[in-house]
């Protein structure tokens, strides 16, 4: 049986009706339905299908002929025929969401994963973490759980129940509530990080590192850093999308006696929520989910005047979103004192309304001997306020993961800790922008790190089975991280291009076809548009350059940052003095941190430069430290894979569980394993389930190893398809597959002789009946 290419399924199942022979040009086959197929062979014969005995594997490096369609075709029967969600693959749990709720979380199943090794039980969340767990209890050393996969894959939904496992594996020292707040940092973050998109009701929409700490063996505390927040979408959302649900929460509950002075209403009535034409999420309940949040902030210690504080500042945002600006007439003025929108926007946060309609529509430019104010177009002014909300808004979320952190520092110090990184996987949409690229740049260096750490495993395997076997090369993605990162790369020219005073998106695209075009990693694209292609690990991603240098500066004026500093708000002064605090911390990088509050472009004041960086620099700073905080502890992959668009319930879509696989390194780990020894018995397993292809005179061997030894020697003669370990026996690709051949046609075989003296001696029998009575019959006839 063969895998042939298919338009709908991806690949398909066939038989081969007739032998072939080296040279010949078609394939005869039939295919399930019982139709048949001539198959023209062009460049090599058709991918083997696995026996039946590997089929629905619950670990994929078991399988005897290691490739793309035996790996989609494990996963698709596991889950449509089992629904089993979890499958191993190597080091890897592949989680495929179900789309439904599964009773597979309960704390009695966490008890029943807890203390088992890896494989006894079937695969689970709970055993990856579990084995986590057990490493860093043994070993003293840190681990790590990376979590990665597309947008609405369930990649949140497994940090929690990883971080459930953790809590109540780990019964906290004394303290109990510390559990209690490691689990309301969920519905905190995700309220201010997670918006509803077209492909996820709750998609994440930055990246987060949770450090859970622990002291012998118990939790003690956690740490969480964030990554690359969406600050975009705080202004605009496409159709059918919507904002951060704190904003939905608060105009669910504006009849709230405590949130009656806000000037809050209905979603619809604000411009930065009802742009994409959804205020509702199906699966989410603003008016519960606010209650849940509130209920969080109080469990975390941030009580309930600073929540409402917290929120002023949230609705100001709003109301901010609601300024209008009218274009220039003569000499009328853009902005009128009567604004409502304006004046609720001013009392919330204590500020002068003059000094925000000054400083919305001037910028202030400082020359050689004089300083003087510009008015601005409408369209700058609109950028101004939108820049102004999506700053505030950073800040807000920087303030909200401190006072987190806050709550849930380890107060004794901690031994060892545990880290779960939830951040998104590789993108590819129509339009790609700024976030894409920073997401796929991440993407690649946590893929370096992934095959570096898999080679590392294998060789570790090896030298302790003392199997010698010379590695293969790599598909190594170091070019494209230097085309990103290195000297005048792709960010190098980008933060050059955001110092230049007439610095745009074309002039920058430029720069990129002169310096890149020679580099295997960087295509330009054949439509004459300011773009360029990235040849990533996953595959060719298309850019567009409009946006990338305003998005890199993040640039505020100078002058309204300065206002809500002087604010009469305690909340609002506290968040915007912090920018002058040092260095970041790493979650500045994904809100965009209080040094990009006065992130001066050629409109902003001069002195503001020496304290501002881009936020290309900043997120590669970050990464790099993130990239350290890894590659000291020992990662488990956890890869989440979306079955299907229409979030329908135990569908699975072939095309689009592929191109996930080959985006998110599972198809790689394959790749390499079928490199070397992917098929891996312990010698006992191995006699177990091919005894019967073993000789009497073998088994009069001293030890199994010696026995396992001999009959591969008869039945493989190749002595490189094997190799005999310490503990285990190591087999090429294909070669259990040829084991399972001998061992059905000895077994059938067998099966026949069996039946062959059955048969015999049954027909002995009833010949001697007949025989007998036949003559009974002739005696009595006779008598």
């Amino acid at each position: 049986r063969v895998w042939i290419p298919d338009c709908v399924e991806v690949w398909r199942m066939a038989e081969i009706t007739r032998g072939y022979k080296e040279g010949d040009a078609t394939l005869h086959l039939r295919l399930e339905d019982g139709s048949t197929l001539a198959y023209p062979i062009e460049f090599q014969l058709p991918p083997l299908c696995n026996p039946d005995c590997l089929s629905g594997a619950d670990d994929l490096v078991a399988l005897s002929y290691l490739h793309e369609p035996a790996v989609l075709h494990s996963l698709r029967r596991r889950f449509l025929e089992a629904n089993a969600i979890y499958t191993y693959c190597g080091i890897i749990l592949v989680a495929i969401n179900p789309y439904k709720p599964l009773p597979i979380y309960e704390e009695e199943v966490i008890y029943a994963y807890s203390g088992r090794e890896i494989g006894d039980m079937d695969p689970h969340i709970f055993a990856l973490a579990e084995e986590a767990y057990k490493q860093m209890v043994r070993f003293g050393k840190n681990q790590s759980l990376i979590i990665s996969g597309e947008s609405g894959a369930g990649k949140t939904a497994s940090a929690k129940y990883a971080m459930r496992y953790f809590t109540t594996i780990g019964g906290c020292l004394g303290d109990s509530s510390v559990e209690e707040k490691v689990l309301a940092s969920s519905p905190v973050m995700e309220a201010f990080g997670n918006a509803k998109t077209t492909r996820n009701d709750n998609s994440s929409r930055f990246g987060k590192y949770i450090e859970i700490s622990f002291s012998q063996a118990h939790v003690t505390g956690a740490t969480i850093k964030t990554y690359l927040l969406e600050k975009s979408r705080v202004t605009f959302q496409a159709k059918a999308e919507r904002n951060y649900h704190i904003f939905y929460q608060l105009c669910a509950s504006a009849s709230l006696p405590e949130l009656q002075g806000m000037g809050l209403g209905g979603a619809e009535s604000f411009h930065y929520t009802r742009q994409g034409q959804c205020t509702t999420a199906q699966s989410a309940n603003d008016v519960a989910d606010l209650d849940s949040t509130r209920h969080a902030f109080l469990l975390l210690g941030v009580p309930e005047a600073e929540q409402l504080e917290l929120f002023s500042v949230l609705a100001a945002i709003l109301h901010l979103g609601n300024v209008m600006v009218r274009s220039r007439e003569r000499r009328s003025v853009p902005l009128q004192p009567a604004d409502k929108a304006l004046g609720l926007f001013c009392a919330l946060l204590g500020i002068e309304a003059s000094q925000v309609m000054r400083w919305l529509c001037h910028r202030k430019l400082v020359t050689a001997g004089e300083t003087y104010l510009k008015p601005l177009s409408r369209q700058q002014a609109l950028d101004s306020r939108d820049a102004l909300a999506k700053h505030m808004y950073g800040q807000v979320f920087r303030w909200m993961v401190s006072r987190v952190n806050r709550a849930l520092r380890s107060l004794e110090g901690h031994r060892t800790s545990i880290g779960i990184l939830d951040i998104y996987g590789f993108e590819m949409f129509e339009l790609n922008s700024f976030e894409q690229f920073c997401i796929n740049y991440a993407n690649e260096k946590l893929q370096q790190l992934f095959n570096l750490h898999v080679f590392k495993l294998e060789q570790e395997e090896y030298v302790t089975e003392e199997i010698p076997w010379v590695f293969i090369d790599f598909c190594d993605n170091q070019p494209c991280i230097e085309l990103i990162e290195g000297r005048l790369g792709i960010l190098d020219l980008l933060n050059e291009e955001c110092k230049m005073p007439q610095g745009s998106d074309g002039s920058w695209a430029q720069k990129l076809y002169q310096t890149h075009l020679s580099s295997s990693h960087f295509q330009k694209p054949k439509r004459p548009t300011d773009a360029f292609v990235v040849c990533h690990f996953a595959g060719k991603v298309e850019y567009q350059c409009d946006g990338f240098v305003e998005k890199n500066r993040d640039a505020v004026p100078e002058e309204l940052v300065g206002l809500l500093r002087a604010s009469k708000s305690a909340l609002l002064t506290e968040l915007f003095l912090e920018e002058g605090d040092g260095p970041m911390s790493l979650q500045s990088r994904r809100s965009s941190g209080p040094r990009m509050a006065g992130r001066p472009s050629r409109r902003s004041l001069p002195g503001s430069q020496k304290s501002k960086k881009s936020i290309s620099s900043q997120f590669k700073a970050s990464l790099n430290r993130l990239m350290d905080v890894l590659g000291s502890t020992t990662p488990h992959y956890v890869r989440c894979i979306k079955p299907n668009d229409g979030k329908r319930p135990f569908v699975f879509d072939s095309r689009r569980a592929l191109e996930q696989l080959r985006a998110c390194g599972v198809l790689e780990t394959i790749r390499i394993s079928a490199s070397g020894y992917p098929s891996r018995w312990m010698y006992q397993e191995f006699l177990e389930r091919y005894r019967a292809l073993v000789s009497r005179e073998e088994l009069m061997g001293t030890n199994q190893k010696q026995i396992c030894s001999l009959a591969l020697e008869r039945l493989l003669q190749d002595s490189s398809k094997y190799q005999c370990g310490k503990s285990k026996v190591f087999f090429r690709p294909g070669q259990v597959a040829y084991l399972e051949e001998l061992r059905y046609q000895r077994l059938r075989g067998a099966c026949t002789l069996l039946q062959r003296h059955l048969r015999g001696w049954l027909a002995r029998k009833h010949f001697g009946r007949a025989r007998a009575a036949a003559v009974c019959l002739q005696r009595h006839a006779r008598g």
